[in-house]
């Protein structure tokens, strides 16, 4: 489920919120609070996961208040069932390890607010193109469920300004992991298959070295934090540190550590990884100045004999 680019990323994060909290933290307790952080991401992969059955619940909540009605019609007494049969949604429902998984995560859309979020997101979806096209067209079976289910989440679920809201109330750190939990929703749709259980993907690919990737990038980048403050203030052209953005003198921080730290991550990778990073998290300009840093530090880094990487092809 993970890539090492937002485990980066989670990684920069808690960096931030350690170097603002030094006096009252340590970098054990650092590191628990990052384990955490990106263990809650499996959470919002589940709760992406039950919007599912919870619009499904929506739409039969109103087809019974429709038929309820004094003087009903025909259409009310006789509704098109098409989205609350769907198979996939029926996959879902009745896979016992991922609602026991749910249970005991705690994950539910259950209070009478988030059930109100359903009700007006029901409203939006009744009115999208997606769903009337489904709704209307006479094709029927697995692979069109699953289609439809894929489309809708893109168009109706992951961009929804409710969903997003919920989120953000939740943790205010899922709004930087929603993409990717949303694109691992996709992902595990589009594996699913007519003849095999509804199975949701692991937090952490089997055999990993993802944890351990991300708890010593942590205390490596806080170890050799003199160092790199150091390397950086020489690198660029004796500027004073605190002229630098915050934010840059982190992602620094972090790629030293890396390049220093990480036999079988080649250079270029490391280099590239955090220049895409500042795009997003630093200023406008910092792009240019990350790499122009990081080339020098290479080459300081390399003649120091403090970059060592093993492997054909590591080197770069």
């Amino acid at each position: 489920m993970l890539n090492r680019r937002h485990l980066r990323i989670k990684v920069l994060q808690m960096l931030y919120m350690f170097y603002n909290h030094k006096e009252s933290m340590d970098v054990k307790t650092a590191q628990n609070q990052l384990l955490h952080s990106v263990d809650r991401m499996y959470d919002l992969y589940l709760y992406l996961f039950l919007t599912f059955q919870e619009l499904r619940a929506s739409s039969l909540a109103k087809m019974e208040g429709r038929a309820n009605k004094i003087r009903p019609t025909f259409d009310e007494l006789n509704p098109n069932k098409k989205f609350v049969d769907n198979q996939l949604i029926s996959k879902i429902m009745e896979a016992e390890p991922f609602q026991s998984l749910c249970k005991r995560r705690n994950i539910a859309w259950s209070s009478d607010e988030e059930q109100e979020v359903f009700r007006k997101l029901f409203i939006e979806v009744e009115k999208s193109e997606v769903y009337f096209e489904q709704m209307d067209n006479s094709e029927s079976g697995f692979i069109q469920d699953r289609n439809f289910l894929i489309s809708l989440f893109r168009a109706e679920i992951a961009n929804s300004p409710l969903i997003y809201s919920f989120f953000e109330e939740q943790d205010i750190g899922w709004i930087d992991d929603i993409d990717l939990a949303c694109s691992m929703v996709i992902k595990t749709l589009k594996s699913m298959s007519e003849n095999d259980a509804f199975e949701i993907l692991p937090l952490y690919k089997e055999d990993d070295d993802e944890k351990e990737f991300i708890k010593t990038l942590l205390k490596q980048t806080i170890s050799l934090d003199s160092e790199s403050e150091k390397l950086i203030g020489t690198l660029a052209d004796n500027w004073d540190i605190d002229r630098i953005a915050k934010m840059d003198v982190l992602l620094l921080k972090m790629a030293f550590a890396e390049l220093q730290s990480f036999e079988s991550i080649p250079t270029k990778v490391t280099i590239n990884e955090y220049l895409e990073i500042s795009k997003y998290y630093s200023t406008p300009k910092s792009n240019v100045f990350i790499n122009g840093i990081l080339d020098k530090s290479v080459k300081s880094l390399t003649k120091d004999k403090k970059i060592i990487k093993t492997g054909r092809g590591l080197k770069q």
